[in-house]
Protein backbone atom coordinates (compact mmCIF):
# COMPACT_ATOMS: atom_id res chain seq x y z
CA UNK A 1 0.00 0.00 0.00
CA UNK A 2 1.21 3.49 -0.79
CA UNK A 3 1.14 5.58 2.37
CA UNK A 4 -0.66 8.92 2.26
CA UNK A 5 1.57 11.98 2.20
CA UNK A 6 2.33 13.57 5.54
CA UNK A 7 0.55 16.79 6.31
CA UNK A 8 1.35 19.42 8.90
CA UNK A 9 0.05 18.83 12.38
CA UNK A 10 -3.02 20.90 13.19
CA UNK A 11 -1.96 24.38 14.27
CA UNK A 12 -1.15 24.74 17.97
CA UNK A 13 -3.37 27.79 18.06
CA UNK A 14 -5.85 29.54 15.83
CA UNK A 15 -4.38 30.68 12.52
CA UNK A 16 -3.60 34.34 12.05
CA UNK A 17 -6.45 36.70 11.34
CA UNK A 18 -5.11 38.14 8.10
CA UNK A 19 -7.30 37.53 5.06
CA UNK A 20 -5.89 40.42 3.05
CA UNK A 21 -4.75 38.33 0.12
CA UNK A 22 -8.04 36.39 -0.10
CA UNK A 23 -10.01 39.64 0.16
CA UNK A 24 -7.99 41.24 -2.63
CA UNK A 25 -8.40 38.18 -4.85
CA UNK A 26 -12.14 38.07 -4.12
CA UNK A 27 -12.53 41.72 -5.12
CA UNK A 28 -10.66 41.09 -8.36
CA UNK A 29 -12.65 37.93 -9.02
CA UNK A 30 -15.98 39.70 -8.61
CA UNK A 31 -15.06 42.05 -11.44
CA UNK A 32 -14.56 39.22 -13.92
CA UNK A 33 -16.46 36.18 -12.52
CA UNK A 34 -20.15 36.24 -11.49
CA UNK A 35 -20.16 36.52 -7.71
CA UNK A 36 -16.40 36.05 -7.74
CA UNK A 37 -16.67 32.25 -7.78
CA UNK A 38 -17.16 29.46 -10.29
CA UNK A 39 -19.59 27.49 -8.11
CA UNK A 40 -22.12 29.26 -5.84
CA UNK A 41 -21.46 27.67 -2.44
CA UNK A 42 -17.82 28.80 -2.59
CA UNK A 43 -18.97 32.41 -2.17
CA UNK A 44 -19.76 31.91 1.56
CA UNK A 45 -23.11 33.62 0.86
CA UNK A 46 -24.99 31.63 3.49
CA UNK A 47 -22.32 31.91 6.19
CA UNK A 48 -20.90 35.39 5.54
CA UNK A 49 -17.32 36.55 5.41
CA UNK A 50 -14.68 36.28 2.73
CA UNK A 51 -14.09 32.96 0.96
CA UNK A 52 -10.56 31.69 1.37
CA UNK A 53 -8.59 31.43 -1.85
CA UNK A 54 -6.59 28.23 -1.63
CA UNK A 55 -2.96 28.10 -2.70
CA UNK A 56 -2.16 24.46 -1.94
CA UNK A 57 -3.42 21.27 -0.32
CA UNK A 58 -1.70 18.29 1.24
CA UNK A 59 -3.07 15.31 3.15
CA UNK A 60 -5.95 16.60 5.26
CA UNK A 61 -5.00 20.29 5.09
CA UNK A 62 -5.51 23.35 2.93
CA UNK A 63 -3.29 26.42 2.86
CA UNK A 64 -4.77 29.70 1.68
CA UNK A 65 -3.29 32.64 -0.19
CA UNK A 66 -2.46 34.35 3.12
CA UNK A 67 -0.43 31.37 4.30
CA UNK A 68 -3.03 30.12 6.81
CA UNK A 69 -3.37 26.34 7.13
CA UNK A 70 -6.71 24.65 7.84
CA UNK A 71 -7.79 21.12 8.63
CA UNK A 72 -10.03 20.31 5.66
CA UNK A 73 -13.38 18.51 5.81
CA UNK A 74 -14.51 19.27 2.26
CA UNK A 75 -12.00 17.21 0.29
CA UNK A 76 -12.90 19.07 -2.92
CA UNK A 77 -16.53 18.14 -2.14
CA UNK A 78 -15.79 14.43 -1.96
CA UNK A 79 -13.18 13.24 -4.48
CA UNK A 80 -10.15 13.35 -2.17
CA UNK A 81 -10.91 10.16 -0.26
CA UNK A 82 -7.17 9.38 -0.04
CA UNK A 83 -6.34 12.94 1.03
CA UNK A 84 -4.99 15.83 -1.00
CA UNK A 85 -1.94 15.43 -3.21
CA UNK A 86 -1.65 11.70 -2.65
CA UNK A 87 1.66 10.58 -4.19
CA UNK A 88 0.20 7.70 -6.21
CA UNK A 89 -2.40 9.98 -7.79
CA UNK A 90 0.03 12.85 -8.34
CA UNK A 91 2.59 10.56 -9.99
CA UNK A 92 -0.07 9.02 -12.25
CA UNK A 93 -1.13 12.47 -13.46
CA UNK A 94 2.46 13.56 -14.09
CA UNK A 95 3.21 10.36 -16.01
CA UNK A 96 0.08 10.76 -18.14
CA UNK A 97 0.78 14.44 -18.86
CA UNK A 98 4.17 13.56 -20.31
CA UNK A 99 2.36 11.80 -23.16
CA UNK A 100 -0.14 14.59 -23.82
CA UNK A 101 -3.12 16.17 -22.08
CA UNK A 102 -5.96 15.44 -24.52
CA UNK A 103 -6.25 13.34 -27.66
CA UNK A 104 -9.83 13.57 -28.89
CA UNK A 105 -9.41 9.88 -29.65
CA UNK A 106 -9.60 6.65 -27.61
CA UNK A 107 -6.76 5.71 -25.28
CA UNK A 108 -5.90 2.61 -23.25
CA UNK A 109 -6.55 4.33 -19.91
CA UNK A 110 -10.25 4.67 -20.81
CA UNK A 111 -10.47 0.92 -21.27
CA UNK A 112 -8.55 0.20 -18.07
CA UNK A 113 -10.73 2.47 -15.95
CA UNK A 114 -13.94 1.16 -17.55
CA UNK A 115 -12.82 -2.41 -16.82
CA UNK A 116 -12.03 -1.49 -13.22
CA UNK A 117 -15.29 0.38 -12.60
CA UNK A 118 -17.43 -2.37 -14.11
CA UNK A 119 -15.58 -5.10 -12.21
CA UNK A 120 -15.86 -3.36 -8.85
CA UNK A 121 -19.50 -2.32 -9.25
CA UNK A 122 -20.93 -5.25 -11.19
CA UNK A 123 -21.96 -2.91 -14.02
CA UNK A 124 -21.79 -4.30 -17.55
CA UNK A 125 -20.96 -1.16 -19.57
CA UNK A 126 -19.99 2.42 -18.73
CA UNK A 127 -19.65 5.70 -20.65
CA UNK A 128 -17.32 8.45 -19.37
CA UNK A 129 -18.23 12.14 -19.45
CA UNK A 130 -16.67 15.23 -17.87
CA UNK A 131 -18.99 16.05 -14.94
CA UNK A 132 -21.69 14.68 -12.70
CA UNK A 133 -24.26 16.92 -14.39
CA UNK A 134 -23.39 15.38 -17.75
CA UNK A 135 -23.71 11.92 -16.25
CA UNK A 136 -27.20 12.40 -14.79
CA UNK A 137 -28.46 14.34 -17.81
CA UNK A 138 -27.23 11.60 -20.13
CA UNK A 139 -28.64 8.80 -17.99
CA UNK A 140 -32.09 10.39 -18.05
CA UNK A 141 -31.99 10.84 -21.83
CA UNK A 142 -30.95 7.21 -22.14
CA UNK A 143 -33.80 6.10 -19.87
CA UNK A 144 -36.32 7.98 -21.99
CA UNK A 145 -34.83 6.54 -25.17
CA UNK A 146 -34.75 2.97 -23.85
CA UNK A 147 -38.25 2.91 -22.36
CA UNK A 148 -39.75 5.11 -25.07
CA UNK A 149 -38.94 2.75 -27.92
CA UNK A 150 -41.79 0.54 -26.75
CA UNK A 151 -43.84 3.05 -24.72
CA UNK A 152 -43.72 6.53 -26.34
CA UNK A 153 -45.81 8.03 -23.52
CA UNK A 154 -42.92 7.50 -21.07
CA UNK A 155 -41.50 11.03 -21.11
CA UNK A 156 -41.64 11.89 -17.41
CA UNK A 157 -38.99 11.37 -14.76
CA UNK A 158 -39.33 11.35 -10.98
CA UNK A 159 -36.90 13.00 -8.56
CA UNK A 160 -37.08 13.60 -4.83
CA UNK A 161 -37.38 16.90 -3.03
CA UNK A 162 -33.95 18.04 -1.84
CA UNK A 163 -31.99 15.66 -4.09
CA UNK A 164 -29.51 17.50 -6.31
CA UNK A 165 -28.52 15.89 -9.60
CA UNK A 166 -26.60 18.69 -11.27
CA UNK A 167 -27.76 21.82 -13.04
CA UNK A 168 -29.46 20.40 -16.14
CA UNK A 169 -32.76 22.24 -16.71
CA UNK A 170 -35.12 19.34 -16.06
CA UNK A 171 -33.38 18.49 -12.77
CA UNK A 172 -33.44 21.95 -11.18
CA UNK A 173 -36.78 21.24 -9.58
CA UNK A 174 -36.91 21.50 -5.78
CA UNK A 175 -33.21 20.67 -5.68
CA UNK A 176 -30.98 20.70 -2.62
CA UNK A 177 -27.69 22.32 -1.62
CA UNK A 178 -27.35 26.06 -2.23
CA UNK A 179 -30.70 25.98 -4.00
CA UNK A 180 -32.44 25.42 -0.67
CA UNK A 181 -31.61 29.05 0.02
CA UNK A 182 -31.78 30.28 -3.58
CA UNK A 183 -35.26 28.97 -4.32
CA UNK A 184 -36.69 30.65 -1.24
CA UNK A 185 -35.06 33.91 -2.23
CA UNK A 186 -36.61 33.69 -5.70
CA UNK A 187 -40.03 33.01 -4.21
CA UNK A 188 -40.52 29.81 -6.22
CA UNK A 189 -40.85 26.14 -5.45
CA UNK A 190 -40.32 24.68 -8.89
CA UNK A 191 -38.25 25.18 -10.91
CA UNK A 192 -35.45 26.10 -8.52
CA UNK A 193 -33.63 28.45 -10.90
CA UNK A 194 -34.46 31.37 -13.11
CA UNK A 195 -33.96 30.55 -16.77
CA UNK A 196 -35.59 27.12 -16.53
CA UNK A 197 -38.83 27.14 -18.58
CA UNK A 198 -41.81 25.73 -16.70
CA UNK A 199 -42.33 23.40 -19.66
CA UNK A 200 -39.02 21.68 -18.83
CA UNK A 201 -39.85 21.46 -15.15
CA UNK A 202 -43.26 20.00 -16.01
CA UNK A 203 -41.55 16.86 -17.29
CA UNK A 204 -40.13 16.20 -13.83
CA UNK A 205 -42.41 14.84 -11.12
CA UNK A 206 -41.34 15.47 -7.54
CA UNK A 207 -41.86 13.08 -4.62
CA UNK A 208 -40.71 13.22 -1.02
CA UNK A 209 -37.55 11.35 -0.04
CA UNK A 210 -38.15 8.63 2.57
CA UNK A 211 -41.89 8.59 1.83
CA UNK A 212 -42.53 5.09 0.44
CA UNK A 213 -46.32 5.44 0.48
CA UNK A 214 -46.13 8.66 -1.54
CA UNK A 215 -43.86 7.07 -4.11
CA UNK A 216 -46.14 4.04 -4.40
CA UNK A 217 -49.15 6.33 -5.02
CA UNK A 218 -47.32 8.28 -7.69
CA UNK A 219 -46.24 5.12 -9.50
CA UNK A 220 -49.71 3.65 -9.27
CA UNK A 221 -51.28 6.78 -10.76
CA UNK A 222 -48.70 7.68 -13.42
CA UNK A 223 -46.31 4.76 -13.71
CA UNK A 224 -47.21 4.17 -17.36
CA UNK A 225 -45.89 7.68 -18.19
CA UNK A 226 -42.66 7.47 -16.21
CA UNK A 227 -39.36 6.63 -17.89
CA UNK A 228 -37.16 6.74 -14.79
CA UNK A 229 -36.89 7.47 -11.10
CA UNK A 230 -33.58 9.14 -10.18
CA UNK A 231 -32.41 9.37 -6.59
CA UNK A 232 -29.41 9.91 -4.34
CA UNK A 233 -29.00 6.65 -2.37
CA UNK A 234 -27.69 8.79 0.48
CA UNK A 235 -28.59 12.45 0.05
CA UNK A 236 -25.67 14.84 0.45
CA UNK A 237 -27.14 18.09 -0.79
CA UNK A 238 -29.92 18.66 1.73
CA UNK A 239 -27.49 17.63 4.40
CA UNK A 240 -26.90 13.91 4.80
CA UNK A 241 -30.23 12.05 4.60
CA UNK A 242 -30.16 8.29 5.06
CA UNK A 243 -32.83 6.12 3.37
CA UNK A 244 -35.11 3.86 5.36
CA UNK A 245 -35.45 0.19 4.46
CA UNK A 246 -39.09 0.80 3.53
CA UNK A 247 -38.13 3.59 1.15
CA UNK A 248 -35.46 1.45 -0.52
CA UNK A 249 -38.05 -1.28 -1.06
CA UNK A 250 -40.45 1.23 -2.63
CA UNK A 251 -37.70 2.41 -4.97
CA UNK A 252 -37.24 -1.11 -6.26
CA UNK A 253 -40.99 -1.47 -6.81
CA UNK A 254 -40.92 1.20 -9.54
CA UNK A 255 -39.36 -1.39 -11.86
CA UNK A 256 -42.62 -3.35 -11.90
CA UNK A 257 -44.24 -0.33 -13.59
CA UNK A 258 -41.65 -0.41 -16.39
CA UNK A 259 -39.62 2.59 -15.22
CA UNK A 260 -35.86 2.49 -14.84
CA UNK A 261 -34.23 3.10 -11.47
CA UNK A 262 -31.26 5.48 -11.64
CA UNK A 263 -28.89 5.74 -8.67
CA UNK A 264 -27.02 9.05 -8.61
CA UNK A 265 -23.78 7.94 -6.95
CA UNK A 266 -21.76 10.95 -8.07
CA UNK A 267 -21.15 11.66 -4.40
CA UNK A 268 -21.44 8.22 -2.79
CA UNK A 269 -19.77 6.11 -5.47
CA UNK A 270 -16.61 4.49 -4.03
CA UNK A 271 -16.97 6.69 -0.94
CA UNK A 272 -19.24 4.47 1.13
CA UNK A 273 -17.76 1.20 -0.12
CA UNK A 274 -15.95 -0.19 -3.16
CA UNK A 275 -19.44 -0.74 -4.59
CA UNK A 276 -20.64 2.63 -3.36
CA UNK A 277 -23.98 3.10 -1.64
CA UNK A 278 -25.47 0.44 -3.88
CA UNK A 279 -23.19 -2.15 -2.33
CA UNK A 280 -23.70 -0.86 1.20
CA UNK A 281 -27.49 -0.69 0.92
CA UNK A 282 -28.07 -3.72 -1.37
CA UNK A 283 -29.45 -1.58 -4.19
CA UNK A 284 -30.08 -2.92 -7.68
CA UNK A 285 -30.40 0.12 -9.96
CA UNK A 286 -30.80 -0.17 -13.72
CA UNK A 287 -28.39 2.73 -14.29
CA UNK A 288 -25.81 4.34 -12.02
CA UNK A 289 -24.09 7.72 -12.27
CA UNK A 290 -20.62 8.36 -10.88
CA UNK A 291 -18.21 11.27 -10.54
CA UNK A 292 -15.74 12.78 -8.09
CA UNK A 293 -13.69 9.81 -6.79
CA UNK A 294 -13.49 8.05 -10.18
CA UNK A 295 -11.48 11.04 -11.42
CA UNK A 296 -9.18 11.34 -8.41
CA UNK A 297 -9.93 15.06 -8.15
CA UNK A 298 -9.93 15.84 -11.88
CA UNK A 299 -13.12 16.68 -13.81
CA UNK A 300 -14.99 13.46 -14.60
CA UNK A 301 -18.36 11.77 -14.66
CA UNK A 302 -19.73 8.46 -15.86
CA UNK A 303 -22.95 6.51 -16.23
CA UNK A 304 -23.42 2.80 -16.69
CA UNK A 305 -25.70 -0.18 -16.40
CA UNK A 306 -26.84 -3.31 -18.14
CA UNK A 307 -25.52 -3.83 -21.66
CA UNK A 308 -29.01 -3.96 -23.18
CA UNK A 309 -29.64 -0.41 -21.90
CA UNK A 310 -26.20 1.04 -22.54
CA UNK A 311 -26.24 -0.26 -26.12
CA UNK A 312 -28.94 2.34 -26.84
CA UNK A 313 -26.18 4.99 -26.62
CA UNK A 314 -24.59 6.27 -29.83
CA UNK A 315 -22.67 5.27 -31.91
CA UNK A 316 -24.44 1.90 -31.79
CA UNK A 317 -27.79 3.14 -30.49
CA UNK A 318 -30.25 5.97 -31.18
CA UNK A 319 -29.59 8.01 -27.99
CA UNK A 320 -27.03 10.69 -28.82
CA UNK A 321 -24.39 11.75 -26.32
CA UNK A 322 -20.87 13.03 -27.01
CA UNK A 323 -18.03 14.97 -25.39
CA UNK A 324 -14.72 16.23 -26.70
CA UNK A 325 -12.94 15.79 -23.36
CA UNK A 326 -14.75 12.62 -22.27
CA UNK A 327 -12.21 10.00 -21.17
CA UNK A 328 -9.51 12.65 -20.76
CA UNK A 329 -6.19 10.82 -20.21
CA UNK A 330 -5.24 12.83 -17.10
CA UNK A 331 -8.62 12.18 -15.44
CA UNK A 332 -8.47 8.50 -16.37
CA UNK A 333 -4.97 8.22 -14.88
CA UNK A 334 -6.02 9.92 -11.64
CA UNK A 335 -9.12 7.75 -11.37
CA UNK A 336 -7.19 4.56 -11.99
CA UNK A 337 -4.63 5.45 -9.32
CA UNK A 338 -7.34 6.31 -6.78
CA UNK A 339 -9.45 3.21 -7.30
CA UNK A 340 -6.39 0.96 -7.28
CA UNK A 341 -5.33 2.41 -3.92
CA UNK A 342 -8.82 1.83 -2.52
CA UNK A 343 -8.85 -1.73 -3.80
CA UNK A 344 -5.44 -2.42 -2.23
CA UNK A 345 -6.65 -1.09 1.12
CA UNK A 346 -10.29 -2.16 1.62
CA UNK A 347 -9.95 -1.57 5.39
CA UNK A 348 -9.88 2.17 4.65
CA UNK A 349 -13.69 2.17 4.80
CA UNK A 350 -13.65 0.78 8.34
CA UNK A 351 -11.16 3.45 9.41
CA UNK A 352 -13.19 6.22 7.76
CA UNK A 353 -16.38 5.00 9.45
CA UNK A 354 -14.67 4.86 12.86
CA UNK A 355 -13.26 8.37 12.59
CA UNK A 356 -16.48 9.93 11.27
CA UNK A 357 -18.67 8.19 13.85
CA UNK A 358 -16.38 9.44 16.63
CA UNK A 359 -16.58 12.95 15.16
CA UNK A 360 -20.38 12.78 15.15
CA UNK A 361 -20.54 11.49 18.72
CA UNK A 362 -18.16 14.20 19.88
CA UNK A 363 -20.16 16.97 18.20
CA UNK A 364 -23.42 15.69 19.68
CA UNK A 365 -21.92 15.61 23.18
CA UNK A 366 -20.35 19.06 22.90
CA UNK A 367 -23.55 20.64 21.61
CA UNK A 368 -25.49 19.15 24.52
CA UNK A 369 -22.94 20.59 26.96
CA UNK A 370 -23.39 23.99 25.32
CA UNK A 371 -27.18 23.72 25.48
CA UNK A 372 -27.57 23.88 21.70
CA UNK A 373 -29.96 21.69 19.70
CA UNK A 374 -27.99 19.56 17.26
CA UNK A 375 -28.81 16.49 15.20
CA UNK A 376 -25.96 14.62 13.51
CA UNK A 377 -26.61 12.41 10.51
CA UNK A 378 -23.66 10.22 9.60
CA UNK A 379 -23.00 7.26 7.36
CA UNK A 380 -19.53 6.07 6.45
CA UNK A 381 -17.31 9.10 5.88
CA UNK A 382 -20.21 11.51 5.25
CA UNK A 383 -21.68 13.69 8.01
CA UNK A 384 -23.93 16.71 8.51
CA UNK A 385 -24.50 18.50 11.81
CA UNK A 386 -27.98 20.03 11.64
CA UNK A 387 -28.63 22.91 14.02
CA UNK A 388 -32.07 21.74 15.09
CA UNK A 389 -33.78 19.40 17.51
CA UNK A 390 -35.30 16.12 16.37
CA UNK A 391 -34.58 13.56 13.69
CA UNK A 392 -33.86 14.57 10.10
CA UNK A 393 -35.06 12.16 7.43
CA UNK A 394 -36.30 14.41 4.64
CA UNK A 395 -36.03 17.79 2.94
CA UNK A 396 -38.73 19.45 5.03
CA UNK A 397 -37.11 18.46 8.31
CA UNK A 398 -33.66 19.57 7.11
CA UNK A 399 -35.04 22.96 6.05
CA UNK A 400 -35.95 23.74 9.70
CA UNK A 401 -32.27 24.03 10.63
CA UNK A 402 -31.05 27.26 12.25
CA UNK A 403 -28.81 28.55 9.47
CA UNK A 404 -27.82 31.64 11.45
CA UNK A 405 -26.46 29.52 14.32
CA UNK A 406 -24.68 27.31 11.80
CA UNK A 407 -23.09 30.41 10.22
CA UNK A 408 -21.71 31.57 13.56
CA UNK A 409 -20.41 28.07 14.27
CA UNK A 410 -18.80 27.85 10.85
CA UNK A 411 -16.99 31.17 11.24
CA UNK A 412 -15.70 30.19 14.69
CA UNK A 413 -14.44 26.86 13.34
CA UNK A 414 -12.74 28.60 10.43
CA UNK A 415 -11.07 31.02 12.82
CA UNK A 416 -9.79 28.08 14.83
CA UNK A 417 -8.30 26.42 11.76
CA UNK A 418 -11.03 23.96 10.73
CA UNK A 419 -12.42 24.27 7.19
CA UNK A 420 -16.00 22.95 7.31
CA UNK A 421 -18.48 22.96 4.42
CA UNK A 422 -19.75 26.58 4.13
CA UNK A 423 -23.42 25.56 4.05
CA UNK A 424 -25.78 23.97 6.55
CA UNK A 425 -27.12 21.82 3.72
CA UNK A 426 -23.97 19.99 2.66
CA UNK A 427 -22.14 16.88 3.75
CA UNK A 428 -18.60 17.01 5.01
CA UNK A 429 -16.15 14.32 3.91
CA UNK A 430 -13.47 12.57 5.92
CA UNK A 431 -10.38 11.25 4.11
CA UNK A 432 -7.87 8.52 4.75
CA UNK A 433 -5.37 11.24 5.64
CA UNK A 434 -7.30 12.33 8.75
CA UNK A 435 -5.68 11.11 11.99
CA UNK A 436 -6.57 10.86 15.66
CA UNK A 437 -4.74 14.10 16.38
CA UNK A 438 -6.94 15.78 13.77
CA UNK A 439 -10.07 14.46 15.48
CA UNK A 440 -8.93 15.85 18.83
CA UNK A 441 -8.09 19.19 17.25
CA UNK A 442 -11.49 19.36 15.53
CA UNK A 443 -13.46 18.65 18.68
CA UNK A 444 -11.47 21.21 20.68
CA UNK A 445 -12.24 23.81 18.01
CA UNK A 446 -15.89 22.71 17.86
CA UNK A 447 -16.33 23.19 21.61
CA UNK A 448 -15.27 26.83 21.30
CA UNK A 449 -17.39 27.23 18.17
CA UNK A 450 -20.55 25.99 19.92
CA UNK A 451 -20.12 28.77 22.47
CA UNK A 452 -19.87 31.26 19.62
CA UNK A 453 -22.93 29.78 17.91
CA UNK A 454 -24.99 30.20 21.07
CA UNK A 455 -24.25 33.92 21.28
CA UNK A 456 -26.83 36.11 19.58
CA UNK A 457 -25.49 39.04 17.51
Amino acid sequence: MTLPPPHPAPPDQAPGTSTARSEALFQRAQRVIPGGVNSPVRAFKSVGGTPRFIASANGATLTDADGQTYLDYIGSWGPMILGHNHPAVREAIVEAAQSGTSFGAPSEREVLLAELVTRLTGTEKVRFVSSGTEATMSALRLARGFTGHSSPERKYTVKFRGNYHGHADALLVEAGSGLMTNAAALGQAAPSSAGVPPEYAALTLVADYNDPAGLDRLIQERGHEIAAVIFEPVVGNAGVLIPSAEFLAALHRVKAAGALLIADEVMTGFRLSLRGASGLLNLEPDLTCWGKIIGGGLPVGAYGGRAEIMDFVSPIGPVYQAGTLSGNPLAMAAGLATLRELERDPDIYTRLERYTAALGEGLTSLAAEAGLPLTVNQIGSMLTAFFLEGEVHDYGQAARADTAAFGRWFQALLGAGVYWAPSQFESIFVSGAHREVDLDFTLTAAKQAFSAAKERP
